[in-house]
């Protein structure tokens, strides 16, 4: 175990598609600030793009999307700061048409008319579908140099966080890190404000 628990450093996890990103504890950006990004692709010579988990908008699927009614509100996140007009979803139905799978039994968008048919039959939709506004965008070779510059933690397994919706979402995603990781789970974002 590393001799300076209070050191975050890249924990030499290259990311891939269907892993998550979990941001360092105190990075300063008003977007991407104690976020958790599910990676949707990544690949060699080419960019990265990935949706953000834990930033949800003020709004619901329902406020877009009249036609989507549902007895449970569904909540719409902040994808990231790209293409904010375009609506996206994770989702883990694979009979939904034309998705892309993107982790293990994770996919991406699909038939919109399929998908609206399971809402408004009643299925549960928490812990099966994540709607977004935008997506969040590397170039090349970026996404790779931020971890090695230790601004974000990389998770294999993107799927637990994908069924996290609770408004502890950085913390959960910190601390399954392990324990070197589980104290930053528990500091406050802006440590000189205390």
């Amino acid at each position: 175990m590393d001799s300076d628990p209070y050191r975050i450093e890249y924990n030499h996890v290259e990311p891939c598609q269907g892993c998550v990103l979990i941001a360092e504890p105190f990075l300063r950006d008003h977007f991407f600030g104690r976020s958790v990004v599910f990676i949707v692709e990544h690949e060699a010579g080419g960019g990265t793009m990935g949706l953000v988990l834990n930033k949800p908008l003020p709004v619901m699927l329902g406020d877009i999307m009249s036609d989507c009614y549902s007895p449970e509100e569904i909540p719409v996140y902040r994808g990231g700061p790209l293409a904010m007009d375009t609506l996206f979803f994770l989702h883990n139905l694979p009979d939904v048409p034309d998705s892309l799978p993107v982790g293990d039994g994770i996919y991406l968008n699909g038939n919109f008319e399929s998908v609206r048919r399971y809402i408004i039959r009643g299925n549960p939709v928490r812990s099966h579908l994540r709607f977004f506004l935008g997506y969040a965008g590397w170039e090349d070779g970026q996404l790779v140099e931020e971890c090695e510059a230790d601004t974000w933690l990389v998770r294999r397994d993107g799927r637990p966080c994908l069924n996290d919706n609770s408004d502890r979402q950085w913390e959960n995603a910190m601390s399954s890190l392990g324990a070197k990781y589980r104290v930053w789970a528990t500091f406050t974002q802006m440590p000189e404000l205390n």
